[in-house]
């Protein structure tokens, strides 16, 4: 908690006692490690590199623990953390889960909502059981375990007819996946246009509903809108992209989590939703 929030005081707070003893705790530890974690700065602190690492293996330590529980409970009874990136969250998930819950109505369901970089880094410190998104990194020890196609296309106002080449390109904030592979697309085009970074998807959506801009979206998101018409698919050279989604986890998948994943690769269960094995 000291390193997370890089002080004392606010650590004290956090965890409901004296700033005292989470300085004699930090001395203590210091003292079995024989190294500095912390060191003074101005009025505050921070954290040593030799604090930077052993705080992340203090992180994987406590995740490891939470899974070893519920790695030894009943598959119908545990609980299951899922972390998702917006898009998954909103139109690919949901259903699923819904069913999910009505199937085992005994598991203790949890949902988060982040970056996928955030997500992939509480996956490898198993802080959550299942992600879902692109792509994992290489090198991380992190598994796919299905897979669920999906197409990346560009979409833009039906009322308003903007040329990609040369209207505004409507981006998520940093950390999204797509905004990584709309930056790469326009590198491939040749072009550099303007650019306009929006905090949420739904926000994207709704500029370019609008007539703000274009922007690359995965198909799941706008079926809605192109059956009504209020956006179109533009023809740009590139697209569609193939990004399928991923249902990814640690080596050692908890009985419950597996448990989902066979729920995940049903048709039966999940229809059309459903992924595929990986």
């Amino acid at each position: 908690m000291v390193a997370r929030l890089s002080s004392i005081r606010r650590a004290a707070t956090q965890l409901h006692i004296t700033e005292a003893a989470v300085s004699a705790a930090v001395a203590h530890i210091e003292k079995q490690l024989g190294a500095k974690l912390v060191a003074k700065s101005g009025r505050g602190i921070v954290i040593t590199e030799a604090g930077r690492v052993y705080a992340e293996y203090c992180r994987s330590i406590l995740g490891l623990m939470n899974e070893a529980h519920a790695a030894v409970q009943q598959a119908e009874t545990g609980r299951l953390r899922i972390g998702v990136v917006a898009t998954a969250g909103e139109y690919v998930l949901l259903r699923p889960l819904a069913s999910f819950r009505d199937r085992y109505p005994d598991i203790e369901l949890s949902l988060s909502v982040h970056p996928r970089d955030v997500l992939f880094l509480e996956l490898q410190h198993h802080e959550t059981d299942l992600v879902i998104a692109g792509r994992p990194p290489r090198n991380t020890g992190l598994v796919v375990r299905a897979r669920r196609p999906s197409r990346l296309i560009v979409v833009g106002s039906a009322e308003h007819c903007p040329d990609p080449l040369r209207t505004t390109w409507l981006l998520r904030g940093r950390g999204s996946g797509t905004r990584d592979a709309t930056l790469a697309l326009l590198d491939d085009l040749e072009i550099t246009p303007p650019t306009l970074t929006l905090g949420s998807h739904g926000a994207v959506l709704a500029a370019a509903r609008e007539g703000l801009g274009v922007t690359l979206i995965h198909s799941d998101a706008v079926s809605q809108d192109l059956e009504s018409g209020a956006l179109q698919v533009l023809p740009v050279t590139g697209t569609p992209l193939d990004r399928p989604w991923h249902a990814i986890t640690t080596r050692t998948p908890t009985p419950t989590t597996r448990l989902f994943l066979a729920h995940l690769l049903d048709p039966g269960e999940v229809g059309a939703n459903a992924f595929h094995p990986a």
